[in-house]
């Protein structure tokens, strides 16, 4: 990621740490089209489509991330919980139930089982 990329990524950041997740979605865009092959950019991107409600975005976003890091658990986790939100139980159940095996993390656990 060069300089200029590098202090987009941060600005997103920022706004997405303050809550302005829609300007922080704007941001990270070009972030990720600039350095499409870095997670980090495409998973806040994600993160901030969901946090604004733009699930279907969110939805395309992480499954990005999982093609590009596969065993990154809060990707599933994420977008088993999009696709939640979006009333697709049976879809998001496969992702819920990976990221708590991968992370072993108890409260992931707890949402595969509710799922």
């Amino acid at each position: 990621m060069d300089e200029m990329t590098l202090e987009a990524y941060e600005r997103g950041q920022l706004f997405f740490d303050s809550g302005d997740f829609i300007t922080a979605a704007q941001i990270l865009e070009g972030v990720v089209e600039a350095a499409p092959d870095t997670v980090a950019p495409r998973l806040l991107l994600a993160r901030s489509y969901y946090h604004s409600a733009q699930l279907q975005r969110a939805e395309s976003a992480l499954r990005g991330v999982i093609d590009r890091a596969p065993t990154e658990a809060y990707a599933h986790l994420m977008l088993g919980r999009t696709l939640q939100r979006l009333s697709r139980r049976d879809e998001a159940r496969p992702f819920l139930k990976m990221a708590a095996a991968m992370s072993g993390d108890p409260d992931y656990e707890l949402m595969a089982m509710l799922a």
